[in-house]
Parts: C-alpha cells; structure tokens; sequence
C-alpha cells in the first residue's frame, strides 16, 4: 500500500529527549506529589505501556493536564540542550522528495517542536497537532485525518511508544514503532505493530523507493 500521510509522534520518535525526561522526572514528581523514579527502575518502566507508569508512579489522572503543561514548560526552558537523532533532517527531506505529507501529533508544544525542528525541517511539517492529552492520542489522530483529508487507510503513524499503535490501530491506520525511544523494543514488539525499526533511515523504506 502506498500511503499519503505520515504521522510523527515528536518525543523519542524524532528528539531525543528521553535522557532530558529523566532529568527532570523526580523534580516533578516532588513537585506533584507521585512516586520518585529510581535508576535501577528506568529500564523496567520502559516496559510498561502509558497507564501501567502512571499506577507505578501513583499518578491521579486529575493530575497528569498540570504535569503535561509543567513538562511543557520545563522543555521550553531546557529546549537549548536537546537534539534531534542523527539523520531525522534527511529523513524528512527524503519524505518531502516523495511528495508526501508529514504531520506531527505530539502531547508537547508546538513552539518547543519548531525549536527543536528548527526552521528547515519543521517547514517540511504540513500539520501539527499538539498538546495532545497522554490518553487522548487517537482523537487527535482522527482530527488530523480530517484536516489532511486523507483516509486512514492511506495513513501511517509514527511512533515509539505502544499507546501510539494503539491508537493507530483504533483509527484504522497503519503503525509503525521506532525502537530508539521511550519504550523498549520488546513492549513495542508484543504490539505487533505493522513495522519495528530500529534505525531512521528505515523510515522512507516505508513509502516506497
């Protein structure tokens, strides 16, 4: 199938911002009143899908709008010290050779996106659909589907978590999961998601030569 719109998840998809997350993931959790991360437990927690974390960390789900907006806002202070992984540029260029359309649903904000992007690849950006709630990732699917006006079918989603398969199997699209982010290969495998890749320049591979 040749699809005409692909979907990014941002954090651990195309920035590597995972090690900054840990950085700042106990302050929060002071902050907010939920459980520390110790280092011994990362790797384990990287084997949970989204809601497990949340139960691990005894997070109440009243709270997780405050702390996304927090983490939002600690990014854009920090946004300075993190990168995009190598070859994310030219994978996007190489996209954008193919004529297709390159959208972002992310949890974060559009201003730390684009400065991150920074201006040339986040041109290469037709949509973006941000602030996204943790759980609310195939609404947001769903509404980028209808502003590309395309059908999910000729869609893919992008991502490295397995809520991003869930939600793209909800919709009816395509799912791929990138086994350089957050989650650890093997959760993302148990998925069963369309394509597992392990490295960026995999990611045009999957729109044809």
């Amino acid at each position: 199938m040749r699809y005409k719109l692909a979907i990014f998840d941002f954090d651990g998809t195309l920035a590597d911002s995972f090690p900054w997350f840990i950085g700042v993931l106990n302050g929060v959790a002071d902050r907010y009143g939920f459980n520390r991360v110790q280092a011994d437990e990362v790797e384990r927690l990287r084997g949970y899908d989204a809601r497990q974390i949340m139960r691990h960390l005894r997070v109440p789900n009243w709270k997780l709008p405050f702390i996304a907006d927090h983490m939002r806002q600690l990014m854009a202070r920090d946004i300075d010290g993190i990168r995009l992984f190598d070859g994310v540029p030219e994978m996007l260029r190489a996209l954008s050779d193919r004529c297709m359309t390159v959208a972002i649903v992310s949890s974060n904000s559009v201003e730390n996106i684009r400065g991150i992007l920074g201006p040339e690849a986040a041109g290469r950006v037709a949509h973006y659909g941000c602030g996204a709630s943790l759980f609310g990732k195939a609404a947001k699917f769903r509404k980028m589907l209808r502003t590309a006006g395309v059908p999910a079918e000729l869609a893919i989603g992008i991502g490295d978590e397995v809520r991003d398969i869930d939600a793209a199997r909800k919709v009816g699209m395509g799912c791929a999961a990138v086994a350089w982010g957050y989650a650890r290969e093997d959760a993302l495998a148990a998925r069963r998601p369309d394509r597992l890749l392990t490295r960026v320049e995999e990611i045009p591979g999957l729109f044809g030569d």
